[in-house]
């Protein structure tokens, strides 16, 4: 019996870089930079309150923490369009050449400053120091085994993660519109049960609280791309309720604003809601200047190093004679940017080549099942006849004819099809 062969390499032609999502990235990253620089109780100050250190900026820098609740959208948006006709094994290979060589040296790069000034997050005195929790961080699945993370901003790529691994189950049934809906739907819709329930395992693994706005921007991804409808819209609207509902009622202490947070986290979130909306009815495609692009990409690293980087320069050097408040906070703020930069040119950009094709390899060989992979076969010299019993190759065909995008790449209508 004949083993059918894998399905082809997906043909369809990456999608237009968005550079409003990439401004709109750093600008979520931006917030939560002056959130921890300036309004809360963060490692960086080692204790004190940045709100009463810069309390110019506090009622602004209070709120810097719905940045996040912005990437989830925007993470909702673009892994998404990201996954669209990829198999699960290429999907993975490119999340882990996105987001590990840059997590990777921020860990690294957290225990060499922890060692050499003494900088880190200060747990308490009964929690283990940073050495003991390197190797488990450098997993990236340090809080599923219980280990605390060397950077506090570390548990949200755990959320991540998680969504990464829903993702991935989709793009192995294959990723089609009807799909995505009742994807969304059931995610939706199994959260509260599983809330309601007090499951704790469903509640891990479908994180009810900041599921609302990875599919919200799931559906803002599917209007961007078929236009809108009421079903979508729905979604939408069922997303901003809940993520409105937990961020009010479920705000940490050190964050609540008694009197103050029960108005302004309802208007951030529908105004984040009302931004994605304008992204997915392509009324901010305006927004492509190029330099966005390289703001994108200082998004990530950015996000990692700015706590780390900014509390070791602080433990060393404020207060000081020189750099006072109003000093420190430009210096700490240049300091977070160059280092984004510097590790996204000298660690991202070259691990990432190195890596990619490495892992693709990898998994192709996997998808054989281990076998080597085969030689091409010598094209016949020119003038000369086929082979006996063999049929001439057929001509290339001067264009690849682009899918149809309501029909999935890889698995669907493919026996016989390698899981991966």
């Amino acid at each position: 019996m004949t083993v059918p062969p894998a399905p082809p390499p997906s043909t369809t032609p990456p999608p237009p870089r968005l550079r409003e999502l990439d401004l709109l990235r750093f600008v979520a990253a931006g917030a939560v930079v002056l959130h921890h620089f300036a309004g809360v109780r963060s490692t960086v100050w080692a204790g004190r309150d940045a709100q009463k250190i810069f309390p110019e900026l506090a009622p602004v820098a209070h709120f810097g923490y719905l940045g996040v609740e912005l990437f989830f959208l925007i993470s909702g948006f673009v892994i998404l369009m990201s996954a669209w006709g990829r198999r699960p094994g290429d999907f993975a290979v490119s999340r882990v050449v996105r987001i590990y060589p840059a997590y990777w040296f921020s860990v690294l790069l957290g225990l060499v400053l922890f060692l050499t000034t003494g900088a880190a997050v200060p747990y308490g005195p009964d929690d283990p120091d940073p050495v003991g929790r390197v190797l488990p961080n450098l997993t990236m699945l340090q809080e599923g085994i219980g280990v605390k993370p060397l950077e506090v901003v570390y548990w949200t790529l755990w959320v991540e993660l998680h969504f990464y691994v829903l993702v991935a189950l989709l793009a192995w049934r294959g990723i089609t519109y009807n799909r995505c809906v009742t994807f969304m739907v059931s995610w939706l819709l199994l959260g509260a049960y599983a809330h309601e329930a007090g499951n704790a395992f469903l509640e891990k693994a479908l994180f009810p609280t900041m599921a609302p706005y990875f599919i919200g921007g799931m559906a803002f991804y599917l209007i961007h791309r078929y236009g809108p409808n009421l079903v979508l819209g729905l979604v939408i609207g069922a997303c901003w309720a809940l993520g409105v509902h937990y961020g009010v009622q479920g705000i940490s202490g050190l964050n609540a604003w008694p009197g103050v947070h029960e108005w302004v986290v309802p208007t951030v979130v529908t105004a984040l809601y009302l931004i994605m909306a304008l992204v997915a009815t392509r009324r901010l495609a305006w927004l492509s200047w190029r330099g966005f692009t390289i703001l994108g990409a200082l998004t990530y690293p950015l996000y990692l190093l700015h706590e780390m980087v900014a509390r070791a320069i602080v433990k060393q050097f404020f207060p000081h004679p020189i750099l006072d408040r109003l000093t420190i906070l430009p210096v700490i703020t240049v300091a977070v940017l160059l280092a984004a930069y510097l590790v996204h040119r000298l660690v991202e950009v070259p691990l990432q080549a190195l890596m990619r094709p490495r892992l693709k390899a990898a998994l192709a060989q996997i998808r054989r099942d281990g076998a080597p992979a085969s030689a091409p076969a010598a094209a016949p010299r020119a003038g000369s006849a086929a082979p006996a019993g063999h049929q001439a190759a057929a001509p290339a065909p001067s264009a690849v004819r682009r899918p149809a995008p309501e029909r999935a790449e890889g698995l669907e209508g493919t026996p016989g099809a390698t899981v991966l």
